[in-house]
């Protein structure tokens, strides 16, 4: 079949791209803006890219065009297919009938660590012998592709609940019908498409609506509003997890950083030691729902843990990127305050652990659609307490200033509207024992790379 893809340099639509490729399908897409890692790896598999949406572009002999959420109306290639009948469907919708259809699909749901955990699970499937396929909203650096049909029923999928087209504006998540689902946790977020976080809570009951009653929740105990989300109807055994004794299952640190933790059962009989490359509160909790949610499917928890020992993250996830003359850059792709906040403490944990010295720079750009809404802008100045210098990048089209936020921070803070002088100030900041970590979802004009590359030439 010839499949052209509007918005394929997304993070979902590339992967389903990829997955489409694998299955035989000619795949053709375009968009506005292209920027690695995915563009890397749709032209690795020899994916013909557009830029623009010229209906131009569309070839004629196209059989399905597969409309990514980002497009509306007005854009001239969906006027053109709806004025002329052309078939076309959304991503998820074609990902769940094509692709999930029939398959135990192991979903990844929650604000934040979907493609963390998601990257977990696959792997830990993996280095079981399970061939899982999945499709992941980032890069695994164990598989270096974001998405593959896979060998087995298996499939891991990160589930997310953005709306799914400007034609259907339930989140994506409904279409995938999971067999085993971790909820990992639920905040507000998203606030150009949901008025609160009641509506998102609502899009996540629609979701535990098609679980199985053979299936299995995985969930962190104490979540006020995942516990609401089961409240309004459960027909699914659940599975909790927690710090505190008295769950399904518990986890403790067996050292400062998190960098050894142990998972336990409620009866004790059952336990695990992980001793890995990560850091941090909210990789363990990750990793614990990434544990049960294998052992759903048959993977006991020392395997899990031998094989979260091997695991490798995931490409902009605290991506170490340079290490010029001790002075160490990092890309991650935090961009809500709880995910900023749980990168910086996690890192400053590892920094005490190595009693390395130095200090950490936080280089932002809070570019979501929720921020630039001004959603979460009180939460902001703590969210890098950690920090030691903070460099905020002000968007052009952020209508509210983040000069406040800098001034209620704890750490000295200054606000920058253009690359250039952003990179000069934090390359005069700069000194060796330094960790800069740089926090966007977005390209950010590849400042990582470029700090990286200056630094190399200043030393």
């Amino acid at each position: 079949m010839r499949l052209h893809i509007l918005g394929i340099c997304g993070t979902f639509m590339g992967s389903l791209a990829q997955l489409a490729k694998q299955l035989g399908h000619d795949v053709s897409g375009s968009d506005a803006g292209v920027y690695p890692p995915m563009s890397d790896q749709l032209a690795a598999a020899g994916i013909e890219l557009s830029e623009g949406f010229d209906p131009a572009t569309i070839p004629e002999n196209t059989d399905l065009v597969i409309i990514g959420n980002a497009m509306s109306r007005g854009n001239p290639a969906v006027e053109y297919i709806l004025d002329r009948g052309l078939p076309y469907m959304s991503g998820p919708q074609w990902l769940g009938q094509m692709v999930l259809n029939g398959r135990w699909v192991l979903a990844v749901s929650g604000t934040h660590g979907k493609t963390t955990t998601s990257s977990m699970l696959a792997w830990i499937l993996e280095y079981a012998g399970m061939k899982p396929g999945f499709l992941i909203g980032g890069v695994p650096q164990n598989f270096s592709v974001s998405a593959r049909i896979g060998d087995s029923p298996f499939f891991v999928i990160e589930a997310d609940e953005y709306d799914t087209a400007f034609f259907d504006k339930r989140s994506k998540f409904v279409h995938y019908q999971p067999r085993t689902l971790i909820l990992n946790n639920l905040e507000f977020d998203h606030a150009d498409i949901f008025p609160d976080l009641a509506a998102i809570e609502r899009q996540f009951h629609y979701m535990i609506r098609t679980v199985p009653s053979t299936g299995q929740l995985v969930l962190p105990a104490g979540e006020e509003a995942l516990e609401r989300v089961l409240a309004q109807g459960c027909w699914t055994p659940a599975v909790r997890f927690s710090e505190q004794p008295g769950e399904d299952w518990q986890w403790t640190l067996e050292a400062a950083d998190a960098s050894v933790f142990r998972i336990t059962n409620a009866s004790a009989d059952i336990s695990a030691t992980v001793s890995w490359q990560l850091t941090g509160l909210h990789n363990v909790r990750n990793a614990v729902a990434a544990m049960l949610a294998a052992r759903h499917v048959g993977v006991e928890p020392q395997i899990a843990a031998e094989a979260l020992g091997q695991f490798a993250s995931v490409k902009r996830r605290m991506e170490r990127v340079a290490d010029h003359h001790g002075i160490c850059v990092y890309d991650d792709f935090a961009h809500h305050p709880t995910a900023i906040a749980t990168t910086l403490q996690g890192a400053k944990k590892r920094m005490q652990a190595e009693n390395t010295g130095g200090r950490i720079l936080a280089v932002l750009e809070p570019r979501s659609n929720t921020m630039k809404l001004g959603i979460h802008k009180h939460e902001l100045a703590a969210s890098v307490d950690d920090a030691d210098v903070v460099f905020w990048f002000q968007p052009d089209n952020m209508d509210w200033s983040l000069n406040d936020v800098a001034a209620a921070g704890r750490s000295p803070a200054q606000v920058f509207t253009d690359h250039e002088s952003l990179l000069a100030a934090v390359l005069k900041q700069a000194q060796p024992g330094d960790h800069i970590i740089v926090m966007s979802n977005g390209g950010f004009a590849a400042m990582p790379e470029r700090i990286a590359t200056a630094l190399q030439g200043t030393y």
